[in-house]
This record gives C-alpha cells, structure tokens and sequence, in this order.
C-alpha cells in the first residue's frame, strides 16, 4: 500500500456535450452521488465508498474527451518534492489555486508528451455521502444503479508511451504492472502507484490527448452482470461484455456515454506488489489479453476513442 508520494487517483475531469443527459448516465445509472456544482457550470460527483470531496467532474462542451486526470499525492511536501522532479525530467510545470475546484487545495499540472494533462494535489475535503468511520455499516446510503464502489483509473491514449512510462516510473515512482510489446515496439501500459493492478494506463495512437475510458470499480462479477442488465433495459450504447480481461484479470463491460465517452465497469483483478515482476504479452496472445474469453479484439475497442 503506498504510505508516501503518490497515494491513488483523484480524479477526471471529463468533457460532455448535454449534462442533463450525462448526469442521468453518471448518477442514475452507474451509481454516483452529486455533490455540487460550481458557478462555472462543473458538475462535482463521487462514488458512495470514496471520502473525498468528488472523483470526477463534469465540464458542458462542444466536444467530448479528458481535460485532466489527477492523482492525490500524501503531503504538501510531497507535492514541492514532485514540482521539482516534473521540472527537472523536462515538463514545465503550472499552479492551480486552492478552491479553483470546491473541496480541493493547491495543485500543479503539466502534459505529458502523450497530450495529456496530469494534475497532482495533496488536499481534499471529505463530503457526503461517505463511507461511516464508527461501528460502521457497509454503506451509509444505499447504493443504485451499478453500485459503484470508486472512479479506479483511466485509459489513455496518445503517442510516445516510452517517455511516458519512463517518466511515470523515474519521477513519479509508479511500477509497471503489465504491457504489451508488438515487433515494431511498445504498445500499451498498466502501471500502478500501489497495490492495484493499475491506476492509469496507456496506449500507443498517433492522435494526443485521448480518452478510452474513465472506470468505475463494482464488489462483485455479479454486480458486472447486473450493470449489463441496466445497460439493456436504458439502451445504453454497449461495446464489449460482460467479459474478463487477461491483463489485470478484471471482470468488465464497457459502454458508452450520451456523450460518446467510453465508460467500464469492472470487478476483481489480482493484488499487484511494488517487487511483483512485470507480465507481459505479445502479439501472439493481444487478443487473449484484452479480452480472455472472446481471445480476439474487436474493432470500436480499438479505434472509438473522445
């Protein structure tokens, strides 16, 4: 469990085209809570079981995809200490206020060669709902729609996924949990700041800045199964599952937004060590890797991306 420096996610900012439309996605059918609004028109949500003040947020666009997805780091010091290793390794680095998002202190910012902007903060406010801390329940309010448990990690996609698993591993001392080597070099990375199979991942496209998809964590593959039913009784737009991955060995279902985001829902994935050695895959089994029981890609995974 990560003690020091990088703790976990913290959250994605997301962009949507109608957040009436989003927000009936988000909250009535994946299962998160609103927590507010802000006089800029962003949309503040969370999962039942996080603490802090929101894990994703919602910005109205004319255009969906990822503004920002950041990690809480476990101190103010760690978050100087980062400054100047982000600055060093050759990114300039920006500062966000405290409270430019409610709940959050200061934060700093850069893209990463991949088009992608990384966010680190050591502060949030705790909000509503959270899970109880005294002769605890297993939820203080009951859960809806999927049930989900927490935002887990995002997919990203963009160029030069070497430099970004250097930097990840160099500056932010991230481990990389699996990847996928193709003849022509690296495809694809899972890396992680902790104990899970991954917290961000990566792939290699020659269009910056994309989003694959943002994912929420369920308890069980049962919970996998009825977020497939939730998904046929609203004709959600669906892209693959219920199935299992053979990276990670999570149980997932992908969909879509209103807006065109990839969104997934998963259970299970094994406990990652700091000391584990890195799993690899080849061209050969790509397929059984992705998707373990269909053994083959299919074409919206690959190339729908916002």
């Amino acid at each position: 469990m990560a003690m020091t420096g990088v703790l976990r996610p913290g959250f994605a900012q997301v962009r949507v085209l109608d957040m009436e439309k989003s927000l009936d996605h988000y909250i009535k059918r994946i299962g998160m809570h609103h927590v507010t609004t802000g006089t800029d028109g962003r949309v503040y949500l969370k999962c039942g079981d996080e603490f802090d003040h929101h894990s994703l947020v919602l910005r109205k666009a004319d255009h969906a995809g990822i503004d920002a997805f950041a990690f809480k780091v476990a101190s103010e010091a760690d978050l100087d200490s980062f400054e100047k290793r982000v600055i060093a390794y050759g990114y300039p680095v920006d500062h966000v206020a405290a409270g430019e998002q409610p709940g959050l202190g200061r934060r700093i910012g850069w893209t990463l060669s991949s088009g992608h902007r990384i966010e680190l903060y050591a502060h949030a406010d705790l909000s509503d709902p959270k899970p109880m801390i005294h002769n605890p329940d297993v939820w203080t309010v009951e859960p809806h729609g999927m049930g989900a448990r927490r935002m887990d990690h995002c997919l990203l996609y963009g160029p030069d996924i070497e430099k970004t698993l250097d930097f990840f591993e160099k500056v932010l001392d991230f481990k990389c949990a699996e990847r996928v080597d193709m003849p022509d070099g690296l495809l694809a990375i899972w890396m992680s700041c902790g104990m899970k199979a991954h917290d961000i991942a990566f792939v290699k496209h020659p269009e910056p800045g994309k989003l694959h998809h943002v994912s929420f964590e369920l308890e069980s593959w049962a919970d996998v199964g009825h977020a497939g039913d939730i998904i046929t009784r609203y004709d959600i737009s669906v892209d693959i599952g219920p199935t299992r991955h053979g990276i990670t060995r999570g149980q997932t279902i992908y969909f879509f937004d209103p807006s065109g985001n990839r969104c997934e829902v998963f259970a299970g994935g094994y406990t990652y060590y700091p000391d584990s050695p890195t799993r690899t895959w080849d061209e050969t089994q790509i397929g059984k890797g992705i998707f373990y029981y269909e053994r083959q890609l299919n074409a919206a995974f690959l190339s729908v991306v916002t």
